[in-house]
């Protein structure tokens, strides 16, 4: 059976983030092509969709072709269709070499994601080039829209934070205290307190310590926690959504 053609005028886009303990980072793919520098190659992985798939089906199979990541959760973040979505001659002269309707007007329907960095290993493939994981805070540009669409997601992101501890996405099983503080600083782009915040994270009570501690550190060695999904539910059900610090 031939597969229906690409919808030129439809495209998904992913923000996937993740955070290595210090910084929060998004995935960023290289594109092939001559560019005048390496920073003008850098974009969210997106692509059209094809005329048979639903938009769902079309982010899992564009994440997966140009990553390799599968079966991750991804949320709508929105759909972007400015008449000025491409407007760098850069971008124009890449989608000429790649497209066979390069001068259509494309409207791209965004989603968001939170990944544990460690879980998954980016492979690039298709028209990706490479598929790496960058600073947040240090891009100041990106291919199309896409820095708009990177910023409309970390916005989402820190509303929903401040009502439901999706942060937890990131972690892994098993975290300091501190390393808790430093997600929320990387997400929410500014210092907290750090008594306060431990006073608040414990009185809710949606942690569990663990008896095992960090070893081989140059400080004493801090105790491990994991997230009480169980208590997380019973809050909520009391209508508890006050996660903000």
């Amino acid at each position: 059976m031939i597969r229906p053609d690409l919808n030129p005028n439809v495209s998904v886009d992913c923000v996937i983030f993740g955070f290595d303990f210090q910084q929060l980072k998004v995935l960023l793919i290289e594109r092939e092509g001559d560019f005048p520098d390496e920073k003008s190659r850098l974009a969210l992985p997106g692509n059209l969709i094809y005329d048979d798939e639903n938009l769902n089906m079309a982010v899992n199979r564009v994440l997966k072709e140009l990553t390799g990541l599968d079966n991750i959760f991804l949320k709508q973040i929105g759909a972007f269709g400015g008449v000025d979505r491409i407007s760098k001659e850069t971008d124009k002269e890449w989608l000429r070499s790649i497209r066979a309707h390069p001068d259509a007007r494309v409207i791209t329907v965004a989603y968001y994601s939170l990944v544990r960095i460690s879980d998954y290993l980016p492979a690039a493939s298709s028209f990706a080039v490479t598929a790496n994981w960058y600073n947040v805070d240090e891009i100041r540009d990106l291919a199309f829209d896409h820095y708009t669409i990177l910023k409309t997601g970390l916005n989402q992101l820190r509303r929903e934070i401040s009502f439901r501890p999706i942060g937890f996405n990131l972690m892994p099983e098993k975290f300091t205290l501190g390393q808790l503080q430093r997600m929320y600083e990387a997400i929410l782009g500014r210092s907290l307190d750090k008594r306060n915040f431990r006073r608040k994270i414990m009185k809710i009570n949606i942690l569990s310590a663990t008896d095992e501690k960090e070893y081989d550190v140059p400080h004493k060695p801090a105790q491990y926690f994991k997230f009480n999904e169980a208590n997380y539910k019973s809050l909520v059900e009391t209508g508890f959504d006050n996660f903000s610090f």
